[in-house]
């Protein structure tokens, strides 16, 4: 996480423990995931309707990997709705990754409300072709 370079690791789990607690409190709800998988990598995309980059976190612990998107409510509770369908949830899921991916590489990107994460496989886990002499 590049924003964080130059800022102490108390800092940083302050700041975590900040929005990470204020989504689990607030009504949150599981994004729809599609996840597929090719010869290097699986490639998780999450949508995010509603969040800015900025209220996205992603968290890995223990092999567990956690989504969280905090939608800003404030811009809603002005209006005064005749109907109002939308859903003002936050999200969050979470994900157990297996041994086989290479978690120290593992990147991720955000664009127009869908959050695409690459999760790199080992290369002992890769498929390998191997030639006939």
């Amino acid at each position: 996480m590049s924003e964080y370079k130059g800022t102490s690791t108390t800092e940083v789990l302050e700041e975590q423990k900040s929005w990470e607690d204020s989504v689990k409190c607030e009504p949150s709800i599981a994004p729809a995931v599609d996840i597929y998988e090719t010869g290097e990598e699986f490639v998780l995309i999450a949508g995010l309707p509603g969040v800015f980059k900025e209220n996205v976190h992603l968290k890995l612990e223990e092999n567990f990997l956690s989504i969280f998107g905090k939608v800003n409510y404030n811009e809603s509770l002005e209006k005064k709705y005749t109907l109002n369908e939308s859903v003002f949830a936050n999200y969050y899921r979470n994900f157990k990754l297996s041994d086989g991916i290479d978690v120290a590489k593992i990147s991720a990107k955000y664009e127009n409300g869908r959050l695409t994460v690459n999760l790199p496989k080992h290369d002992k886990v890769k498929p390998k072709t191997i030639s006939v002499s």
